[in-house]
């Protein structure tokens, strides 16, 4: 398991969404906190809601980071993965000279994914919530 420093801080990124779907970033952050132990970690959603990226990056700063380990909350290396984040990210350490960043790989290919999915697959046993395909009108 990876350990971070004090100084350290885990800013995860998502796309963001409008309404509810952007609380799912701000528990898995949480998660982090609680059940890792880390001690500076945020969230922030690329567009479409609050944190933005300058804020989560700000709210590290302000709690001491002096390096900034970004994670792009995403499955694959998309434009907004291997640029938009990047970019974002970037114009948001203008305003902290001398706080450094690094990206991390998205979710991917990694067998813990693979494992959840397998998860979920037995959770769904039973379940024939969605069996039946929907009526459409036409």
């Amino acid at each position: 398991m990876t350990t971070m420093k004090t100084n350290q801080a885990l800013l995860m990124i998502d796309h963001g969404s409008r309404g509810g779907a952007n609380d799912l970033l701000r528990e898995v952050a949480a998660l982090m906190r609680e059940r890792f132990g880390l001690g500076i970690v945020h969230y922030a959603h690329m567009e479409l809601g609050e944190p933005t990226i300058q804020q989560g990056f700000d709210a590290c700063v302000a709690d001491g980071a002096e390096e900034i380990i970004v994670h792009p909350y995403f499955l694959g290396p998309g434009r907004h993965v291997t640029s938009g984040i990047p970019d974002l990210v970037a114009q948001a350490a203008v305003r902290h000279p001398g706080v450094v960043f690094r990206i991390t790989r998205p979710l991917g290919l990694h067998s813990k994914i693979c494992e959840v999915i397998l998860e979920r697959m037995a959770e769904s046993e039973g379940s024939m919530a969605n069996a039946q395909p929907k009526e459409t009108a036409g």
